[in-house]
């Protein structure tokens, strides 16, 4: 009896399953590609109410990073400057730019502008999720620098998220603190160099950054946890 089915059938098993695995094998690399914290949130740069340049406020003006976010070395959470902290000095300074009108509107009772009194809708660019723990004073008060997490801000014309921030992200720094570590007096300088810092401040048995990252964590008894309890209480 002839066979129903020609020969070249008998591979074509073979090649189906090729194709599938083929295909899930893309599925899964575009997956870790395109929908992991690095591909989706680095970069973010939303577009903000008034068009704050930090390049200008800390670099020109010199202004340190806890004059606005007064609370992030005292509170678990960092904070968004209030229209008070900015009218301080905008009540006086650029007092005719239009770029500020926003602000002028809510704290100058002589516009009599219906947005006064009312705060400005800044766009939060980094969060953690709500189901993780997170203590700003607990890192900046044990030499963890806003620059390892938040980049060169101070150069930032526009602010955008500069670390991924995800659990593996923070994982990294937890078992191998001294590579972020710094002197408190530095955690809020934003071009702190450790070889320039160890040149100006030679300190017994340091030789190397890595050194410096050593010595802290043993001097500051730091030992990150590592558990899944850590952040997801």
């Amino acid at each position: 009896m002839a066979n129903i089915f020609p020969r070249w059938t008998n591979v074509l098993p073979f090649k189906i399953a090729i194709c599938v695995l083929s295909l899930g094998a893309g599925v899964v690399a575009a997956f870790s590609y395109y929908a992991t914290p690095k591909t989706l949130v680095v970069g973010y740069q939303p577009s903000q109410p008034i068009p704050f340049s930090h390049r200008i406020h800390v670099e020109q003006v010199g202004l340190d990073c806890r004059y606005c976010h007064s609370f992030v070395d005292v509170s678990g959470h960092s904070n968004v400057p209030t229209s008070n902290t900015c009218w301080n000095c905008h009540r006086h300074v650029q007092t005719q730019s239009p770029k500020l009108q926003p602000l002028r509107n809510r704290m100058d009772p002589l516009l009599k502008h219906p947005d006064f009194g009312k705060p400005v809708e800044w766009v939060r660019i980094h969060k953690t999720p709500d189901y993780v723990y997170f203590n700003h004073s607990a890192h900046v008060n044990r030499g963890i620098s806003c620059q390892s997490c938040h980049g060169r801000v101070d150069q930032m014309e526009v602010v955008y998220q500069d670390q991924n921030l995800s659990m593996g992200w923070c994982l990294e720094c937890h078992r191998h603190p001294e590579k972020n570590l710094r002197p408190l007096e530095e955690v809020y300088n934003l071009s702190y160099d450790a070889e320039k810092y160890l040149a100006a401040n030679p300190i017994e048995g340091v030789k190397t950054t890595e050194d410096l990252g050593l010595k802290l964590k043993e001097q500051w008894q730091i030992h990150p946890p590592t558990s899944c309890a850590t952040c997801h209480h």
